[in-house]
């Protein structure tokens, strides 16, 4: 099972902190709520991965109802054999504690939601990570993952996701009217597998957002070999 851990720093970072000193009373509450974001949340994911056609219309993942539009969601995935779509959530249980943080007061509540964001990034590294390691046992190459609200594939493609995936019955994620994601802290993401490395592909492990989940490097077999 991945460990999930908020990365403090990052968490700073979405509170607007740009390397400032914090006193020692304000870091003690940061530690402690970043302790309860990990201790209340309950990080999962999942993904399916469907044969790619390009069509005039948008790039349509065969097998599901998905058809995805805009130049750069079709830039990304051009030229891939296949999608990985992938849901992650912290779960209805961060969502009701975010709540509570609220009326407890302002700082609270920030210091919690930026956790919260953090966390479920480290989330979908561990599902991208999962990605590459099924695309590499089927010499497969990845790039990385692509967001609805990314350039110009809309949001309003979020009900497709949910429903292709059964991020519903299986996450818990629902779409608002507004196709938001609840919970709130859900991600949901393409990533492109293909015959040949993208031109992006890391030629080491350093820097890779996914090295801490990663199975390949663990098996001391990275993809870039």
């Amino acid at each position: 099972m991945p460990v999930y851990r908020v990365n403090k720093a990052e968490a700073l970072r979405y509170l607007g902190y740009a390397g400032q000193a914090t006193d020692g009373l304000l870091d003690d509450r940061i530690d402690e709520l970043i302790e309860s974001c990990e201790r209340l949340s309950k990080p999962d994911f999942l993904y399916r991965i469907f044969p790619v056609e390009e069509t005039e219309e948008g790039v349509r993942l065969v097998g599901s109802s998905l058809l995805l539009e805009g130049d750069d969601i079709r830039a990304h995935l051009h030229g891939a054999r296949e999608c990985a779509v992938m849901a992650c959530t912290l779960g209805l249980a961060n969502e009701v504690a975010a709540q509570r943080m609220k009326a407890k007061g302002a700082l609270d509540a920030l210091v919690f939601g930026a956790a919260g964001s953090s966390l479920v990034e480290c989330a979908a590294d561990a599902c991208e990570a999962a990605i590459v390691a099924d695309g590499a046992r089927r010499g497969l190459h990845t790039n990385w993952r692509f967001s609805p609200g990314y350039g110009d594939l809309p949001l309003s493609i979020q009900p497709a996701i949910v429903r292709a995936l059964s991020a519903d019955k299986k996450l818990g994620i629902t779409v608002t009217k507004s196709d938001l994601l609840i919970p709130v802290k859900s991600v949901t993401a393409f990533v492109g597998l293909f015959d040949e490395p993208r031109a992006h592909t890391k030629r080491t492990c350093a820097g890779c957002a996914c090295a801490a989940h990663c199975s390949l490097r663990k098996a001391g077999n990275p993809c870039y070999r």
